[in-house]
C-alpha cells in the first residue's frame, strides 16, 4: 500500500482540504499511475456538497485524470512504465453482463464502479479519485493518451469529451446533418468541436447575445438566441439532432419544435425531472425522439481520444493550483470558467 497525498472534503460544508490515505497494492491486472493533471467537473462539486445525496465522506473527487504509468501488475501487457494514460469516470464494472460484453461498461446491469465515491467490488473500500498524486486502476479501465495531445487540455476529454462524443457517434452524426448544441459550457463547446469534426453543420443555442462571438470562435456555423421568438420560429423543423448539455431544468418544448420529423433531442446534461412537462403532441405528430446518453464505454473512450488526436481537438481550460480549489468551486457555481478547470498536480506536491 502506498500513502497518497490528496485533497478531500470531510462533510458537505467542510470545503476541500489536504488529506492523505493509502492506495492499494497492485492486483495482477492493475496499473499504477502518477497523476499529472486532473480536470474539475461540476459533478465533483455536486458530490462534495452532497447535492444528489448519498455522498460518503471523506470524498476525494476527480475523474478526468491523465498521468504516467509507474508500475503494472503481473498480468498487464498493454501498458508499461512511462506510458501516458488516462482514467475517466469508471474504474470497474461486473465485466460479464450484456452491456459490459458489448464494451458499454457505463450501462453495466449491476452498476459501474465510479472513480470516486463507489465501493470497490473486491475489498469494499470507497474509491478515491484524481485530486491526488497517484491512482491504481484495473488496466481495462485505463486508456492510452496519444502523445500529440496536450495532456492538460486533454484531461477533460475523459468526461466532457466522451459525454458528447458517445451520443454523436451512436446516432451516426455526420456530413449532411444539422446539429443544434444547447448550452455553451464545458460539454457544449466540446459538442461543437466534435460535431464539426464529424462533418455536421452546427448551431449553438444560447440565451445570451454576449456568447455569439464566442460560439463562432468555437467553430459554430450559426448561433440562435433561444429567448428570441422570431429566431426560434425561423428554426422550426430544421434540425436532425439537438445535443442538450444544459444541466438544470429547462423547457424542452420550444427546442422540440426545431427538430425535423424523425429528429432526436439528446439529453446529456440533465439528471433531474424534466420541467415543465413535455407536450406529447410535439413528439407524436413528427415522430420525434427524446433520448439520453451517459459517458461512454472503454473502447469508445479510446476511440474518442484517437479521434481527438487525429482532428487536434482538446478542451479549452484554465489551469488551477489545487490549493485554490475552494475558490474554483465558488467560481464554478457562477459558471465563471471557460470551459474547464484543470488541476496541475505539481501544485499538490509543492505543499
Amino acid at each position: 500500500m502506498a500513502n497518497t497525498r490528496a485533497y478531500a472534503a470531510t462533510s458537505p460544508t467542510s470545503g476541500m482540504a489536504p488529506y492523505s490515505f493509502d492506495r492499494r497494492a497492485l492486483r495482477p491486472d492493475d496499473v499504477a499511475i502518477e497523476i499529472d493533471y486532473c480536470g474539475v467537473c461540476h459533478s465533483d462539486l455536486h458530490t462534495v456538497e452532497n447535492d444528489w445525496g448519498g455522498s460518503q465522506y471523506p470524498v476525494v473527487p476527480g475523474h478526468e485524470i491523465i498521468g504516467r504509468v509507474t508500475a503494472v501488475g503481473q498480468d498487464v501487457t498493454r501498458y508499461q512504465p512511462g506510458d501516458l494514460v488516462g482514467v475517466g469516470c469508471m474504474v470497474d464494472s461486473c465485466r460479464t453482463c450484456s452491456a459490459c460484453d458489448s464494451g458499454l461498461e457505463q450501462y453495466c446491469i449491476e452498476g459501474s464502479t465510479m472513480t470516486y465515491g463507489s465501493l470497490d467490488r473486491h475489498d469494499g473500500t470507497v474509491t478515491h479519485g484524481g485530486y491526488s498524486e497517484k491512482i491504481v486502476v484495473s488496466d481495462r479501465f485505463v486508456v492510452r493518451v496519444p502523445e500529440n495531445l496536450d495532456p492538460a487540455s486533454a484531461a477533460p476529454l475523459l468526461c466532457a469529451g466522451i459525454t458528447t462524443y458517445s451520443p454523436l457517434k451512436h446516432f451516426k452524426v455526420g456530413k449532411g446533418h444539422k446539429v443544434g448544441v444547447l448550452g455553451m459550457g464545458g460539454l457544449g463547446h466540446m459538442g461543437v468541436k466534435l460535431a464539426k469534426a464529424m462533418g455536421a453543420e452546427v448551431t449553438i443555442f444560447t440565451r445570451s447575445e454576449n456568447k455569439v462571438a464566442e460560439a463562432k470562435k468555437q467553430g459554430a456555423d450559426h448561433v440562435i438566441i433561444s429567448t428570441d421568438k422570431a429566431q426560434m420560429k425561423a428554426a422550426a423543423d430544421s434540425f436532425d439532432f439537438l445535443l442538450d448539455t444544459i444541466p438544470v431544468a429547462h423547457d424542452l418544448n420550444p427546442y422540440l419544435k426545431c427538430l425535423k420529423y424523425d429528429g432526436t433531442h439528446i439529453l446529456v446534461g440533465l439528471l433531474t425531472p424534466v420541467e415543465p412537462a413535455l407536450q406529447a403532441g410535439l413528439l407524436v405528430t413528427k415522430r420525434r425522439v427524446v433520448a439520453g446518453s451517459l459517458i461512454g464505454g472503454m473502447p469508445e473512450t479510446q476511440e474518442m481520444l484517437d479521434f481527438c488526436a487525429e482532428h487536434n481537438i482538446t478542451c479549452d481550460v484554465e489551469m488551477l493550483d489545487i490549493r485554490n480549489i475552494n475558490d474554483a468551486y465558488e467560481r464554478l457555481k457562477k459558471s465563471d470558467v471557460k470551459y474547464r478547470f484543470v488541476i496541475d498536480m505539481d501544485t499538490l506536491k509543492q505543499g
